[in-house]
């Protein structure tokens, strides 16, 4: 009898239809079954040996929440026996109705049961918590994860001995994941703790992947990658990565329409064993990584939300060097601008922060020029160890690729079919913030403002938060400066302020969107598994 490995996982859904992903046991129809009759069914398909189906629900009312149940060969395997969480639902949004966006990243897995933390409480643990007390109030009606959904380069202890019962630690990569087995370890680990399995499958997610989702400062530079593949360990590393955040995370992006056109989806689900036609396109994707698109649109009623992918689109040459390769700046370029006034919210998600603290801004900037060689053979030495080092890579370490986004969202904010507001919602710095831009010759009619919030569950070290309190200091602007003009490095076209944090700790972000309103909500976990709020405040108007 096939049984349920992992999910289920509620991942797209709208006013009709919906997708939820599951891992099983072995080969089998996977169905799901709703309260009021809606539903759908799907086969398995086979990757390295595990079984994997994405069900499409059909026939969905909007402004309805039923509750479903997952049944394997006509075998009710979730909602689980004697589960302690209310039922899992599919809400569909009706016309007009507000919509609540919840993001944040960075996330390791919590360690199983009551024992000690030493990353804190994790903030989706509090989030399941308080919407399993109260299953007819406030939820989110999506979750954005923005990268570092698991961390094949820093393991937990569990994992590590796992892994040291399977092959000698001693080779590399050591203690890091290996393999695709490996990397199904890190989606069991994470997405098993019970919160977090019970809250997936009934809030919609849409995910991203970060640096650690392969390894910490994946891309960096075209040395730091020509040092990656002269060693033994890495290929194999970098497709099992992409081959399992295509299972676990980059299907459930796709709207049901996308993935009935997608010619990948369809060969994998054809055959017995999809292992090397999946491997074949990673393989593609690592030589041309302008022949995959992981970036994607999703709409949410007249809400926007662009999701962008800042680390395999990268075009890494320092002489034209840019952070989202020529066909990708141009497929965000037409999504954003495409059919003004369509949407009265814009969102980009990009797991990096367009806007940094301006002392970290300016040394990613100085250090751009040093690896260009602006200042010579030896200095260019200098700034790649360093930006390695500081993991300088964000997109004010790509000059270019920064001013082409700011004038995007220059141009999308201005004009009669403006939105309210242009958000940019990231993570990555391991704290929260709200900046704000200023253009020099006057900004666009909507309200531009850069959203950051990590981790979700990651320890945060005090040195790191001293120096973030520093880097948004008016002396450390100064310092800033002298590395900009040590460099030669133009002033950016537009400047920013912190109008909101610095703020530390494990917590999420949340965007309450209705009509052409918007409200921010910041909240921090607390030791007794609650989220206290930090932070709450209009960004448009009354």
């Amino acid at each position: 009898m096939a049984g349920l490995l992992l999910g289920p996982l509620l991942r797209y859904a709208d006013g009709s239809s919906a997708t939820v992903w599951v891992e099983t046991s072995r080969p089998c129809g996977a169905e799901v079954r709703c309260a009021d009759g809606a539903g759908g069914t799907a086969r398995t398909f086979q990757v390295a040996g595990h079984h994997y189906a994405l069900v499409p629900v059909t026939g969905l009312t909007p402004g309805t929440s039923p509750s479903y149940e997952v049944l394997l060969d006509g075998t009710r395997v979730w909602p689980l026996p004697d589960s302690r969480f209310p039922p899992s639902v599919i809400r569909t949004p009706a016309e007009g109705d507000p919509v609540r966006v919840v993001f944040g990243s960075c996330r390791w897995a919590a360690p199983p049961g009551d024992g000690n933390d030493p990353a804190g409480p994790d903030a989706l643990d509090a989030l399941a918590a308080r919407t399993a007390a109260d299953p007819g109030g406030e939820r989110p009606d999506v979750l954005l994860l923005l990268g570092d959904q698991v961390y094949a380069d820093e393991v937990s202890p569990e994992t590590r001995r796992w892994l040291a019962a399977r092959r000698d630690l001693d080779d590399p990569p050591g203690g890091e994941v290996a393999d695709y087995e490996e990397y199904t370890r890190l989606y069991y680990e994470s997405w098993l703790d019970p919160e977090v399995r019970w809250l997936l499958s009934t809030v919609p997610s849409c995910m991203i992947f970060d640096d650690h989702d392969v390894i910490d400062d994946w891309n960096t530079s075209a040395s730091w990658l020509a040092d990656m593949r002269a060693t033994a360990w890495w290929q194999e590393r970098l497709l099992s990565g992409l081959m399992s955040y295509w299972v676990y995370q980059h299907l459930g992006n796709l709207s049901p329409g996308e993935l009935a056109a997608d010619p990948l989806y369809a060969a994998v689900r054809e055959i017995p064993d999809a292992t090397d036609v999946l491997r074949a396109f990673a393989a593609g994707a690592d030589t041309d990584p302008s022949s995959v698109r992981w970036s994607y649109r999703r709409d949410f009623g007249r809400v926007r939300l662009l999701m962008v992918d800042t680390r395999a689109a990268r075009v890494l040459d320092e002489e034209s060097r840019a952070m989202l390769d020529p066909g990708e700046a141009a497929w965000l370029r037409e999504q954003a601008l495409g059919d003004p006034g369509s949407y009265d919210h814009l969102l980009v998600g990009t797991s990096l922060p367009w806007l940094l603290p301006h002392l970290v801004h300016d040394a990613e900037t100085w250090n751009a020029a040093l690896c260009r060689g602006e200042r010579g053979a030896r200095w260019a030495r200098f700034g790649e160890d360093l930006r390695r080092r500081a993991d300088l890579e964000h997109w004010a370490a790509f000059p270019a690729s920064f001013t082409t986004l700011t004038e995007l969202f220059a141009e999308a904010g201005a004009g009669p079919g403006a939105p309210a507001t242009v958000c940019v919602l990231s993570g990555d710095v391991h704290h929260a913030y709200v900046a704000e831009p200023s253009w020099p010759a006057g900004g666009p009619g909507a309200r531009v403002l850069q959203l950051t919030c990590s981790p979700v569950h990651n320890a945060v070290p005090l040195s790191l938060r001293l120096g973030f309190r520093f880097g948004w200091s008016a002396a450390a602007r100064l310092l800033g400066r002298r590395l900009a003009r040590h460099g030669g490095c133009p002033a950016p076209p537009v400047d920013w302020r912190r109008t909101g944090g610095p703020w530390f700790g494990n917590q999420l972000m949340s965007l309450t969107l209705h009509g052409r309103s918007a409200r921010l909500r910041l909240e921090r976990a607390r030791g007794d598994g609650s989220l206290r709020t930090v932070e709450e405040s209009s960004l448009t108007p009354s």
